[in-house]
């Protein structure tokens, strides 16, 4: 039977040979063994600072272009925006920024490398630096869009010549006695048909403002001052008699309310054509005190006495044939305090002569009629936006695109 022999440990290394083992060690990858610490984890260059930076220096040009194009409007011509509520909406642009460059950042994906020391000898390129540019121009364009919105317009104050006229008020009367037929068919039908003559003449001028008041025992504006003749024509036909109270005379009270009509009017000219047939025997307001009121408000007033009370002209004498009271000399007064002149229409003939007359007695000014013409330039903004949306899409979907 035979003895089992126990295994013979390995003989010790000696100096040399431990030497030789730690080089053949060193020759092996790592070192032949697991690095002692952790590899540091790469970091990114900071991003959030370059974004801004990108964002201001491609708003630059965007601000010099509007600075120097608005900055440039001088009267007559001023900038202003139609909606500027929607510039509220540029508090959404620093939420946009948070989300771009800081808060995707935070959460952007990562990869494994192997060999992490020799990725960090990599140095980052341009590009990396300008990974922020799409959430910069996607910012630039929200602003822009956000002006647009705003509606920018250039008004441009326009001066144009609307024609030479004067403000007309005429004060007719429409008391009983109108109804008097020396006048064909009557006085007062005689007489609207005159006036209404005359405003179709005057209309060719397409710039005098006419009103018309009427009056009897009490005066009301039948048309203020219009440049609708139309309407002004239409009204006069309505007017008739009866349509106020008729037993009484109230001359004052027509030409009060005429005044109040032109007291605030900015026309050079401002005329009132008083037609009566009678002397004034109704109202609160004195003729004569309506008279200085009109002087005082530099209105003249043109009188016209209708109806053929034995005369050829004021004061000729022999009133006889008019069965209701007239005073001429009342109405010469009038004409004369306000710098205008009395007229005596005893028949429909003379009738028409006296507003011929007055249509050539009657001087024109020039009216100049100021406007605003509005320009829209939202389109310099909505277009430029446009163009960065589409480039900042191209380059999101290109060169910048993120993996995965």
């Amino acid at each position: 039977m035979s003895a089992t022999k126990a295994p013979i440990p390995p003989a010790p290394l000696g100096p040399a040979e431990r030497l030789a083992a730690k080089a053949a060690a060193a020759k092996l990858p790592g070192g032949g063994k697991l690095p002692s610490k952790p590899t540091p984890k790469l970091r990114a260059p900071l991003r959030w600072p370059i974004g801004y930076a990108l964002v201001l220096l491609l708003a630059v040009p965007f601000i010099i272009y509007y600075a120097s194009r608005f900055d440039a409007i001088e009267p007559p011509r001023y900038f202003r925006f139609a909606n500027p509520g929607a510039l509220l909406m540029l508090l959404s642009i620093p939420l946009l920024a948070w989300v771009g460059f800081h808060l995707r950042a935070r959460r952007g994906p990562s990869f494994a490398f192997s060999r992490v020391a020799d990725l960090g000898k990599i140095r980052p390129g341009t590009m990396t630096y300008l990974a922020p540019l799409p959430t910069a121009l996607r910012m630039l364009a929200l602003g822009l869009f956000v002006f647009g919105l705003a509606r920018p317009q250039v008004f441009q104050v326009v001066e144009t010549t609307a024609g030479e006229g004067i403000d007309i008020m005429i004060v007719l009367d429409v008391s009983n006695s109108m109804e008097e037929s020396d006048l064909r068919p009557n006085r007062l039908a005689a007489a609207k048909a005159t006036i209404d003559d005359f405003i179709d003449r005057r209309s060719r001028y397409r710039a005098d403002r006419i009103g018309l008041v009427v009056f009897g025992r009490e005066a009301y504006t039948a048309c203020p001052l219009t440049l609708d003749y139309s309407a002004l024509r239409q009204l006069l036909a309505d007017v008739e008699l009866g349509i106020v109270d008729g037993r009484g005379t109230a001359i004052g009270n027509g030409l009060g309310n005429a005044i109040n009509r032109l007291r605030r009017s900015s026309a050079p000219s401002k005329v009132i054509i008083l037609l009566t047939d009678g002397d004034n025997n109704a109202g609160n307001l004195d003729p004569r005190v309506a008279a200085d009121l009109a002087a005082q408000y530099r209105v003249k007033v043109y009188t016209i006495l209708a109806g053929d009370i034995g005369g050829d002209s004021f004061g000729g004498g022999g009133f006889g044939r008019s069965k209701y009271p007239v005073n001429p000399k009342l109405l010469e007064e009038i004409a004369g305090k306000t710098g205008g002149l009395p007229y005596l229409a005893s028949d429909t003939a003379a009738l028409e002569q006296r507003f011929h007359q007055l249509l050539k007695e009657l001087k024109t000014t020039t009216m100049v009629e100021r406007r605003e013409k509005a320009s829209e330039k939202y389109a310099l903004f909505i277009l430029p936006a446009l163009l960065l949306l589409a480039l900042e899409l191209m380059l999101s979907m290109t060169r910048f695109r993120r993996f995965p």
